[in-house]
């Protein structure tokens, strides 16, 4: 399966740590071998960084890895190939705009018989089902609600039900933002780890290398790390009950909490990263 990566902070935070065992997912510790991909929202912007090669052997990636750039909301996946061929353009994340601001997605899974009608403002350039998916998303979004955003509780809404029709064709773990909200929807497997205070000593699972939180932030920081399995092994994430949607704000699950988009159960369940 692909492997996604998501963060969300109350202050521009760099994703260097993280990032690092991420990367080594990429033809390393496993076996996806077909493209990664990376974007970092800066203000009402975004940086992205595409390439169609592992990982792990891309000078890309070890730029990114050295290079720390703070964002507020940051989007990260590792592609095994399903639909599409291994090309840049088949590349996640995806972008586009809607409503003035850009919107990054990321999906894993594959999606079987999903030929949603595209009403043309939002086309795939690619031949992946996921960009498709993404692009049907901002259709529904821009019908349903013209050309202003909705408030936060209504689009939330949307996101589920969305979600939730889309799945019924098959595994849909996607990460979604506009760079105020990070949307998180787990279909089979996805994880979030909380960092704030009093902050300690992370370890990497897939490199030997650790972080002592504590000497590298301040009191206030809180910080929201998504991951399609854990990325440490030594510290407490939380499984995503699948079925649902998360939306994380300023580091931590929003007032919006997480929305069961299929039956599941009421709550994250607390998992010992290994």
């Amino acid at each position: 399966m692909c492997q996604l990566l998501g963060m969300n902070c109350n202050v521009p935070t760099d994703i260097c740590f993280s990032f690092t065992g991420f990367r080594a997912r990429g033809g390393l510790t496993d076996h996806h071998r077909d493209g990664w991909g990376i974007a970092f929202f800066e203000g009402k912007g975004v940086r992205l960084f595409l390439d169609p090669c592992a990982s792990a052997d891309s000078a890309v990636a070890e730029l990114v890895r050295q290079y720390p750039i703070r964002s507020l909301n940051v989007i990260a996946h590792i592609r095994k190939a399903t639909q599409g061929e291994i090309r840049l353009e088949n590349t996640h994340p995806f972008q586009r705009e809607l409503w003035g601001r850009y919107w990054i997605f990321a999906h894993n899974g594959n999606l079987l018989n999903y030929a949603p009608a595209l009403s043309g403002r939002f086309q795939p350039v690619g031949g992946t089902d996921s960009e498709t998916a993404f692009c049907h998303i901002l259709d529904e979004l821009a019908r349903r609600f013209g050309d202003r955003p909705p408030p936060a509780p209504a689009l939330h809404a949307c996101l589920a039900e969305l979600a939730t029709a889309i799945g019924r064709h098959g595994e849909f773990n996607f990460l979604l933002s506009d760079g105020e909200r990070l949307f998180a929807h787990c279909s089979s497997r996805l994880a979030y780890v909380l960092r704030q205070a009093p902050f300690a000593l992370a370890h990497l699972a897939d490199e030997d290398l650790a972080v002592d939180f504590s000497e590298v932030t301040t009191p206030n920081d809180r910080v929201a790390v998504i991951a399609t399995i854990p990325l440490t092994d030594n510290e407490t994430w939380h499984r995503m009950p699948s079925g649902t949607l998360m939306s994380f704000r300023h580091g931590v699950p929003d007032e919006l909490g997480m929305l069961p988009t299929v039956a599941a159960p009421p709550c994250a369940t607390p998992i010992r990263s290994a």
